[in-house]
């Protein structure tokens, strides 16, 4: 047990240095591709508010995130519950990447002081893990920021889990209706620890998964527009390589728009109709290297994505190219 927790403290320096993308570029990583649960713990986000609307008439909105009472950092719905008593309290709030100070006296309902709002502190769905490091036990997934659905705004990540999952159903887009996998999983039973969230995705630590061997690194400077496949769970547990295009490539862009990519293969599109949601985060692979993951699909052709290169990700990239964007 000590030496797994020193393990996870080591592990915790690596992703956090991830997420300051100061993360030494490493020769190989394992390609993984298997669909996990994701819960992230985020600060309480406001979703509703009580009959009374003392909180709306003190000035809070529906998708604010509160962050502290009276100065006080919280990370969770208990803890905003705990820092609340009879007197008045000052809420810390980020609304939209402004912060807002916003005063109020909390509510009394059966002997107990509330603040008469309704609040969130967690996002649950389903995501591809891209990479595995067996040096360090450290994981990359997504390829992508996570948005909190009220404002669609990247969400303010402050830890969460990674379950193992089953591919129950996929749900197959079509043109102008993006699918999406749909798994169980179970919340007790966590696999890995997520430590950091970015633009390019969620970092941590994870169990060794099963997985192929790991593969070379590949800049998106390297990256030829010719065939390639990505690693992709759309059944159960099963994670089978599938044949993809890339047809442009932008090595400078930061936004996780590197390839542009077309599933080519007739099994996926059978399953799925391209690309869905949940398998963003799906290793590309080209000439045995590993280039990075798909991150979006174009909504009006679902055979139709974009990935991120491997460096990107890592946080390697280039300068920013000064017209960088959808294609």
């Amino acid at each position: 047990m000590k030496n797994w927790i020193r393990r996870g403290l080591f592990i915790l320096l690596a992703a956090a240095l991830l997420c300051g993308r100061a993360f030494a570029m490493p020769e190989t990583l394992v390609p993984v591709g298997r669909t996990v649960g994701i819960h992230l713990r985020i600060p309480p986000v406001v979703t509703g508010f009580a009959p009374s609307g003392s909180a709306r008439e003190a000035g809070l909105r529906v998708g604010d995130c509160i962050v502290s009472v009276d100065g006080q950092r919280i990370a969770s719905a208990a803890e905003l519950r705990s820092r609340i008593g009879q007197e008045p309290v000052c809420l810390g709030v980020d609304r939209e990447g402004e912060h807002l100070e916003i005063s109020m006296t909390p509510e009394r309902a059966e002997d107990t002081a509330r603040l008469g709002l309704r609040v969130r502190d967690g996002i649950t769905g389903v995501g591809t893990v891209t990479f595995y490091d067996p040096a360090t036990g450290c994981f990359g997934a997504l390829g992508h920021s996570v948005n909190d659905p009220n404002n669609g705004r990247p969400a303010p990540v402050a830890g969460g889990s990674v379950m193992a999952a089953q591919v129950t159903e996929a749900v197959r887009g079509t043109p102008g209706h993006p699918g999406e996998l749909r798994a169980s999983f179970s919340m007790d039973a966590p696999v890995g620890e997520i430590e950091c969230s970015d633009s390019a995705g969620i970092f941590g630590s994870m169990r060794p998964p099963r997985a192929g061997q790991a593969l070379p690194l590949a800049p998106a400077a390297q990256v030829k527009a010719a065939p390639a496949q990505i690693l992709a769970n759309v059944e159960g547990e099963e994670v089978r390589a599938f044949a993809v295009e890339i047809l442009k490539i932008d090595p400078n862009n930061r936004e996780g728009r590197n390839f542009l990519l077309h599933v080519c293969d007739e099994a996926l599109i059978e399953r799925t109709g391209g690309i869905v949601q949940g398998m963003s985060g799906s290793p590309i692979v080209q000439d045995g290297r590993f280039i990075g993951a798909v991150t979006h699909v174009l909504v009006d052709d679902p055979t139709l994505g974009y990935g991120i290169s491997i460096e990107t990700m890592l946080g390697h990239a280039g300068p920013a190219s000064q017209d960088a964007g959808p294609t």
